[in-house]
């Protein structure tokens, strides 16, 4: 269809709705409701801004300005959501913040009796309007997620009235580091009242699925969304053939991880959406993805939550409301020396409010939109408990107060899904749990790369990857949104230069990702045999068996069998499972698939020549991390490895244990079913062949 073609039938369908509208008793409410608050909030602020913008006496004059800020908001917002468009990312972000500068600007240029106000002033007066206006909203809703929740559904009801979608559809949401026991915990409790509903009803069932070595959201998603197992070892690991550390919350770094292992044909490769993920699904359309990180010049929904009423000032205020939140929490923990817990200060306490608010609001404003332009599935990553239970602890009451929001957002899209042309079926998944514990550094007085120092003497190039970057990943991802082109990443040797090189020893690199990590010797190219680390390095890895906050030790000989140990003992590992050893039983506090799942670990890409695994603690079930996490995972122990599903009952989901092969094979399945995939041949064999060699031997 051409354009004009485009512009006639929008026209039509447009004119129709307009003449099926009729005057509710909640349109009125909102209207007036709507004035009223504005009308409040311009006049604080024009009482408050230095200078007599308004006469003695004029409050007909400030209603007339809100009555025509109204009437100019309603006339300009369309022609601002159109620009912001046109003009990509920059329009996103300066349309946002000066959409409300615009509107009130041209609303004073209309109304007598109103002093003009320079631009510099009205900019701060425009956002002062909408702060105000927030906090209202905020006060008469308890939380103005309802009031925001409103608007984005009727904007995404307006879009669908405007198109001719029918049929079914999909909406898969994740929720991000959420493991199965501790949903089943949370509905006990009542925190998730919606969800729980969704399942005592029996119109879908609450399932779990292992997650393997390891426990990471890369990998669990490269799995979920493009069914590959094999590729991602850690959260971050060193590429010997680059030269260099791959960090997963790097976008250009995902970008080339997904690279390396997309073969076109992912969950979300015929016309799938891919929003705030680690990868795309190889998704035709993508937003705020990791391996994709810039917006599309076609980002509707964010164009429209750009130019919204309560977008960006409300995300701003509840940005700043999350701050003083998080500042207040940490100070509770350290008042009542909760143990174990981290310092939840610097740089998390910006992250927070930009994960739990600012992405948050835009991922729901941009599935929103998808979904009433009839998008056929749809795959979007929350990440708001990930993020808190990393610094607060994965079972503290301020982590599980975000079930509550997540629970929420699944009630909105399940509204919404009733609303637009599509029938969305709604599956909820996550990619991994997470355990708590003291980190290595509060139980050592040490990181694990100034052990290896200390162990390998004359090493001073031993460093560490262990900075909590998984948490910069959202700062990492909006920064790189707002760029044109990525360029390629830097390939070096990914070695510190220095004075005190000494060219007999080797150089290694520890590069740790939660309660796992990969140590690499770097002048040596491929994966080391345990002969070969001993020759190069003898005292390696008896030195790292000898510290107490590390559970277990992982090496492979060179016919591929597995020596896992530990200060007290060992044991050999074989496709068949253990076979001999002495002392005690390494991978015992571990569980019964422990053994298979480091088994599966050695199958995978970039495994490190030496793996370690941070202790486990069986009775108080907590596990020592690598990183300053106080919540981990990526490792063994605990919940990291316990995932969710929650499926609509009628799907051809089997019964047997599940792992994430199974999961992503089950999803691409009831796509078929659905008649929005056509099988590709290896998605002709049933969940159960598809299954990881961990969950086979477990059964």
């Amino acid at each position: 269809m051409n354009r004009r073609g485009s512009l006639t039938r929008r026209l039509v369908l447009s004119g129709r709705a307009l003449a099926a509208w009729r005057p509710t008793w909640r349109w009125l409410v909102g209207v007036v409701r709507g004035f009223l608050v504005s009308f409040a909030a311009l006049g604080v602020t024009l009482w408050v801004v230095p200078g007599e913008q308004v006469p003695e006496g004029g409050t007909e004059a400030v209603a007339t300005l809100v009555v025509t800020v109204l009437v100019v908001g309603a006339l300009l917002r369309p022609f601002l959501t159109a620009l912001t468009v046109l003009t990509g990312v920059a329009g996103l972000l300066v349309i946002g913040f000066l959409a409300q500068t615009i509107i009130l600007g041209v609303a004073l240029s209309l109304v007598p009796g109103i002093e003009p106000i320079p631009v510099p002033e009205l900019v701060v007066v425009a956002w002062c309007v909408a702060v105000v206006a927030a906090v209202l909203n905020w006060l008469v809703d308890t939380s103005s997620e309802e009031v925001f929740h409103g608007q984005v559904m009727g904007r995404a009801v307006r879009t669908a009235r405007q198109r001719e979608v029918s049929g079914p559809g999909l909406l898969v949401i994740q929720l991000d580091g959420v493991a199965q026991p501790l949903l089943r915990q949370a509905a006990a409790a009542g925190a998730m009242p919606f969800l729980t509903r969704m399942v005592r009803s029996g119109e879908h069932r609450l399932r779990g699925w292992h997650t393997g070595l390891p426990s990471t959201t890369p990998a669990g998603q490269a799995v979920l969304l493009h069914g590959q197992t094999a590729p991602i070892p850690a959260f971050r690991w060193y590429d010997k053939q680059r030269g260099r550390v791959l960090e997963c919350s790097k976008p250009a770094d995902a970008g080339v991880i997904e690279g390396d292992f997309a073969r076109g044909d992912g969950l979300l490769s015929q016309d799938g959406v891919s929003v705030a993920n680690q990868f795309s699904g190889d998704a035709a359309y993508y937003a705020l993805t990791m391996s994709h990180p810039r917006l599309p010049g076609s980002e509707r929904g964010a164009a429209a939550f750009a130019a919204a009423r309560s977008g960006f000032a409300r995300s701003f205020v509840m940005l700043v409301g999350q701050i003083a939140v998080e500042l207040y929490q940490g100070r509770r923990q350290r008042l009542r020396n909760v143990v174990p817990r981290v310092p939840r200060r610097g740089a998390f306490v910006l992250l927070r409010g930009l994960t739990t608010v600012v992405l948050r609001d835009l991922a729901v404003s941009i599935v929103a939109d998808q979904m009433a332009r009839g998008a056929p599935v749809i795959y979007v990553d929350f990440v708001d408990y990930d993020e808190v239970a990393h610094h607060a602890g994965p079972t503290r009451p301020e982590s599980l107060r975000t079930l509550e929001s997540l629970d929420n957002l699944i009630g909105f899209f399940t509204e919404l899904s009733a609303e637009v042309g599509r029938d969305y079926e709604i599956a909820i998944v996550s990619d991994h749990g997470q355990t708590q514990g003291s980190t290595f550094l509060q139980l050592e007085g040490r990181t694990l790369a100034d052990a290896v120092r200390g162990i390998v003497e004359g090493a001073p190039r031993s460093r560490s990857h262990g900075t909590p970057a998984e948490t910069l990943g959202p700062a990492n991802l909006l920064r790189a949104s707002g760029r044109r082109t990525l360029l390629p990443p830097r390939l070096g040797r990914g070695r510190e230069d220095g004075a005190d090189r000494h060219d007999d020893v080797p150089n290694v690199e520890v590069v740790a990702s939660g309660s796992i990590a990969h140590l690499y010797l770097t002048g040596e190219p491929g994966r080391l045999s345990r002969d070969v680390v001993d020759r190069l390095v003898p005292s390696l890895v008896p030195g790292l068996c000898a510290i107490e906050s590390v559970g277990v030790v992982m090496t492979r000989d060179a016919a591929g069998v597995l020596r896992v140990e530990n200060g007290r003992g060992h044991r050999l590992l074989t496709a068949d499972g253990c076979e001999g050893g002495e002392g005690e039983d390494p991978l015992a506090a571990y569980g019964d698939l422990a053994a298979a799942d480091l088994y599966a670990l050695e199958a995978k890409h970039h495994v490190g020549d030496v793996v370690v695994l941070g202790r486990f603690d069986p009775v108080l079930t907590e596990v020592a991390a690598f990183e300053e996490l106080v919540g981990s995972h990526g490792g063994l122990g605990g919940w990291q490895t316990e995932a969710l599903l929650v499926h609509p009952a009628d799907w051809d989901v089997p019964d047997a244990p599940l792992d994430g092969m199974a999961v992503h094979t089950a999803l691409c399945g009831r796509l078929v079913q659905l008649g929005l995939r056509t099988p590709e041949p290896s998605e002709t064999a049933g969940a159960d062949d598809a299954s990881d060699p961990t969950l086979q031997a477990a059964r």
